[in-house]
């Protein structure tokens, strides 16, 4: 095997603590999240999920502050999403048409990120019924259109007087919002997520029509 050394380290011990934690972290909240749609999320308490991961309630907590925080283990990703949408956008393309068009190939996708799947109807149920979860993503989605603000704010030299980037990332943040909660009122109605995607489409549409230009044309990717 020219001299390969089968049982040799992948990496850096270092590296391998942090791919275990990785693990661990996907663990535990994977094994929540199941409790949480077979038992409902007010019914399961911390103590539950360490017993079924098989770790130390400590543990859990060492990971996940509380139970919102294991609801929401994505949420640094969620809160980046709008953000990374506009930094990846391509050249020649707008901040706005960047989220408009990204949104459109999630939706065509049926993108886990839009919850256009019907195994995610139960974990909606819970989001919109229970008041804590719902003020926590109201509070995720104010800090992802905050981070697009810094980004714009400091991409396009903004001064401080200047409420261009918030507007915008305000205005994106609402288009973004108002297809998540559409997505998530739709399949919880019990509609097929293919119809679901369709509706969105044409959502998407009419939300592009009501943007203002400037809006539409603000920070237009140059090379």
């Amino acid at each position: 095997m020219s001299g390969t050394t089968w049982n040799q380290p992948a990496g850096p011990a270092e590296g391998l603590r942090e791919r275990k934690k990785r693990q661990t972290r996907r663990h535990i909240a994977d094994v929540a999240m199941g409790l949480f749609q077979r038992h409902g999320y007010s019914e399961v308490t911390m103590a539950e999920v360490a017993r079924h991961a098989d770790v130390s309630v400590n543990t859990v907590y060492n990971y996940f502050a509380s139970k919102e925080d294991l609801f929401f283990d994505r949420e640094e990703e969620v809160v980046d999403r709008l953000a990374a949408m506009v930094r990846e956008r391509r050249v020649g393309e707008s901040a706005a048409r960047a989220v408009l068009r990204t949104l459109r190939e999630q939706v065509a996708a049926r993108d886990e990120a839009l919850g256009l799947r019907s195994e995610f109807r139960e974990f909606l149920r819970m989001l919109t019924e229970n008041p804590t979860l719902s003020a926590k993503a109201h509070a995720i989605g104010v800090k992802a259109c905050e981070k697009l603000r810094v980004e714009l704010t400091e991409e396009m030299g903004a001064g401080p007087d200047d409420p261009t980037p918030g507007l915008v990332a305000s205005q994106l943040g609402w288009v973004h919002q108002v297809i998540s909660r559409t997505a998530a009122h739709l399949l919880m109605a019990g509609n097929d997520p293919d119809a679901v995607a369709e509706r969105l489409l044409r959502s998407l549409d009419v939300i592009e029509g009501l943007l203002g230009e400037r809006a539409l044309e603000y920070a237009i990717r140059e090379s």
